[in-house]
C-alpha cells in the first residue's frame, strides 16, 4: 500500500527425512539444503525487513559435540548477511578437510556448524519496541539435557501478555521480560521440561539416567506439550519450534488468523508462511502444498515421521484478510484471483463517482502492489462496456455515442504515479519534511487533459491518509484534472489490530478521525464520552463498545469526510474517496473472513478488550500500545 505498515513476520522450516549424505550424493553439493532455506526466506522478504535469524540442529550427535547453531542479524540485508556467514562455514570445511570433506556428511556434522537435520528461519517486522539483535527470532532456551533445548520463532501477537506473565510467575519462574515472545517461549519451555520430567519419573526405577535420556528423546509427546502450552494463549499465531532431540513443530491458532503451509515428501518436510515460497524453493505443484489446519500442529518426530494433531478445538476460521489484500505475495494463484476480484468489485462505485463518463476518465494505480486489483478493475470496466454494446447491438437500445466509437472505445489506462525517492529521516524541520514528502512520488505529465479528465487511482488500502494528503494528491493535482477519485481495494480501517499488524492506535486511522470529525460537527461528542465510560467500566468484558461511535453514520458519509480531510487548501481538483464494501471483501476472499479491523468483530476475547483499551487511550490522550 502507499502507506507502508509493518506487519506479519515470516517463518520457514526444513526437516530432512533422509540423511545429509543422501542430499550430497543426489544434488552434488552440501549446500542444497541451506540454499533451499535461503530461497524460502528471500521469497518471503516482504514479510520482514527489520531483522532475520536462522537456527540449525543436528540429530544424534555424540556428547561434547555442538549440535545447535544460530545466527541472527539486523543488518539492512539481514538474510544475505546470515547466509554469507553460513557459506563461510562450508569454505572453512574445504580449508580444514580438503575438497572431499565437503562431500562427507559424517565429517561435516562432526566438524562444521549448520550441517544439521533441522532448519528454522525467521523474518522479522518489529511491530512494536526496539529493533535489536535480542528481539530477533529464533529464540533459544538452552539446557544440558538435549531434549530440554528449545528453539522457537513465530508470526504472532498475544493479547493477554499480562495474564501469561502472571501464570509464569505463579509457576515459580522469573521471566526476564514482559513480552509476548518471551512469555510464549517460557510457557512452551516449561511444559517441555514437565514432559521430560514425566517420562523420567516413569522410567527412573527401570533404567539408568543415561538410558532414560535416550528413552525420553524417543517418547517425547510434542502434542501434549503444545496442548498444555497453548490453552491460555489469546491471539493470532503460527509458531515453529525445534527441540534438541530432533523433534519439530508448527502450531497454528484455533481461528487460523496467522498463515502456515507445508509440503512433505520422502526427502523433506518444509513449512512457510506463504505458498509461493515453497513453490519457488522446490518447484512443486501448488496442489501439493497443504495448509496447517487451525488449532492444529504439524509435528515431525525425531524419526522423521509426521502428522497433524489437534491442539485446540478449531473455531470459525477467521484468517487475516489483509494477507489476501496486501501482505502475501500476489504470485499465489488464489491471491492473484482474489485481488482481481477486489478491483472488479469496485467498478459500480467507480462508475457512479465518475458520472459514468469513461471517455474523460484516466485509470491508474498506486503503489505497484495494487496492480493486480487495478487489472481486475479494468476488467470490470471492460465488462461494463461489453454489456453496453450488447444492449445497443442486440437489444436495439438508444445511445448517444457514434456506433463506431462505441465499438472501438477502450478505457484510458496510464501509469500516472511512481515512487521516486525515499524521505530521509534526518530532515526534522516540519516545513522541509512536508516539502520532501510531496516529492516522494513523481508523475507522468502530458497524458491528462487539463480541466477535463477525471483520474481514478486504486490503492490497496487507505490507513492513515497522510501519504495521500501530503504527497499523492499533491502530485496528481499538478496534472490539473477536473476530479481525483481514490479507490481502496480494502474497506475502511476502523479498529486496531492486535494479532500482528502495526495498527494499534485509534487516532492513526483516517476513518476514525473522519468519524470523530462528524461527531463534533453534529454535536454528538457525548456519544464518545458514553463509549469511553463503557470501555473504562467494563474493561474485562469481551464486547466491542467502540462500534457505537460509527453507528450514526453511513459508510458513504465517512468516506466523504475522509476525502474532505485529505483535500488540503492547495488541491484544486474535486476529490472523492471510495472504499471496498465488507460484503464484497468476503465475496472476493471467501476463505479469509478475518475482518476485525474493518468491522470490529474480533475472534478472541482479548481482541475485544484491546479495542476498548485503544479507545480509552485515545480519550485520555495516551499515544501508547493497547496491548
Amino acid at each position: 500500500m502507499s502507506e507502508a505498515i509493518k506487519h506479519e513476520c515470516g517463518i520457514a522450516m526444513l526437516r530432512l527425512r533422509k540423511p545429509l549424505q543422501h542430499f550430497i550424493d543426489k544434488y552434488g553439493t552440501p549446500l542444497y539444503v541451506p540454499n533451499r532455506l535461503y530461497v524460502l526466506m528471500q521469497k518471503q522478504i516482504n514479510r520482514g525487513q527489520d531483522g532475520a535469524g536462522v537456527a540449525n540442529i543436528k540429530i544424534n550427535t555424540n556428547p561434547g559435540t555442538r549440535y545447535i547453531s544460530r545466527y541472527r542479524s539486523i543488518e539492512p540485508q539481514a538474510v544475505n548477511f546470515i547466509f554469507d556467514k553460513i557459506h563461510k562455514k562450508y569454505k572453512k570445511a574445504k580449508k580444514l578437510g580438503g575438497e572431499n570433506a565437503l562431500f562427507d556428511a559424517e565429517w561435516l556434522k562432526e566438524n562444521i556448524a549448520f550441517t544439521g537435520d533441522l532448519w528454522l528461519g525467521h523474518l522479522r517486522y518489529g511491530t512494536h519496541g526496539e529493533n535489536s539483535i535480542e528481539t530477533c527470532h529464533p529464540f533459544l532456551k538452552q539446557n544440558n539435557w538435549r531434549s530440554r533445548n528449545l528453539v522457537m520463532a513465530g508470526n504472532f501477537n498475544m493479547t493477554n501478555v499480562e495474564e501469561l506473565f502472571d501464570k509464569l510467575v505463579q509457576l515459580g519462574q522469573h521471566p526476564k521480560e514482559k513480552t509476548d515472545t518471551v512469555t510464549v517461549m517460557e510457557k512452551v519451555g516449561h511444559f517441555l521440561d514437565e514432559e521430560n520430567q514425566r517420562i523420567f519419573d516413569k522410567y527412573k526405577h527401570q533404567f539408568s539416567n543415561e538410558q532414560i535420556t535416550a528413552v525420553i528423546e524417543d517418547e517425547l509427546d510434542v502434542s501434549r506439550i503444545l496442548r498444555r502450552s497453548c490453552r491460555d494463549f489469546d491471539g493470532g499465531y503460527a509458531m515453529a519450534g525445534l527441540i534438541g532431540n530432533g523433534s519439530s513443530f508448527v502450531v497454528r491458532d484455533p481461528y487460523g488468523i496467522r498463515p502456515a503451509y507445508y509440503y512433505a515428501d520422502d526427502e523433506i518436510v518444509v513449512v512457510a508462511s506463504e505458498k509461493p515460497a515453497i513453490k519457488s524453493a522446490f518447484d512443486i505443484d501448488y496442489k501439493e502444498i497443504k495448509e496447517v489446519k487451525p488449532g492444529h500442529a504439524l509435528i515431525i518426530n525425531k524419526d522423521g515421521s509426521f502428522g497433524e494433531y489437534e491442539i485446540m478445538p478449531a473455531k470459525e476460521k477467521k484468517s487475516c484478510s489483509f494477507e489476501r489484500i496486501y501482505f502475501s505475495r500476489g504470485t499465489d494463484p488464489d491471491i492473484y484471483r482474489e485481488r482481481k476480484m477486489l478491483g472488479k468489485a469496485l467498478v459500480p462505485q467507480v462508475l457512479k463517482a465518475i458520472d459514468f463518463d469513461l471517455k474523460n476518465t484516466v485509470f491508474s494505480y498506486i503503489p505497484n502492489t495494487a496492480e493486480t486489483a487495478f487489472l481486475g478493475m479494468i476488467e470490470g470496466v471492460e465488462d461494463y462496456l461489453s454489456a453496453k454494446r450488447r444492449e445497443v447491438l442486440l437489444e436495439g437500445k438508444p445511445h448517444l455515442e457514434d456506433l463506431e466509437e462505441l465499438l472501438n472505445f477502450r478505457p484510458r489506462v496510464e501509469k500516472l504515479v511512481s515512487k521516486d525517492v525515499k524521505l530521509r529521516t534526518f530532515i526534522t524541520n516540519d516545513q522541509d519534511r512536508d516539502a520532501m514528502v510531496a516529492n516522494v512520488y513523481d508523475t507522468t505529465y502530458e497524458v491528462v487533459r487539463s480541466g477535463i479528465d477525471t483520474l481514478v487511482v486504486i490503492d490497496d488500502s487507505i490507513v492513515r491518509g497522510t501519504t495521500l494528503e501530503k504527497s499523492i494528491l499533491t502530485t496528481l493535482d499538478k496534472l490539473n484534472p477536473k476530479r481525483i477519485v481514490i479507490a481502496s481495494s480494502a474497506p475502511q480501517i476502523r479498529f486496531p489490530d492486535c494479532y500482528g499488524i502495526d495498527m494499534s492506535k485509534m487516532n492513526e486511522f483516517i476513518a476514525f478521525r473522519a468519524t470523530v470529525a462528524l461527531l463534533k460537527e453534529r454535536g454528538m461528542t457525548d456519544l464518545m464520552d458514553e463509549v469511553y465510560e463503557k470501555c473504562s467500566a467494563n474493561s474485562m468484558f469481551a464486547k466491542n463498545y467502540v462500534t457505537e461511535i460509527y453507528a450514526p453514520f453511513t459508510d458513504q458519509e465517512i468516506s466523504d469526510k475522509v476525502a474532505q480531510i485529505i483535500t488540503t487548501k492547495d488541491i484544486h481538483a474535486e476529490v472523492k474517496v471510495i472504499y471496498q464494501t465488507v460484503d464484497n471483501l468476503h465475496k472476493s476472499c471467501p476463505d479469509h473472513l478475518g475482518d476485525w479491523y474493518f468491522t470490529g468483530d474480533y475472534p478472541t476475547e482479548g481482541g475485544m478488550r484491546v479495542v476498548n483499551k485503544a479507545f480509552a487511550n485515545f480519550m485520555e490522550g495516551k499515544a501508547v500500545r493497547a496491548y
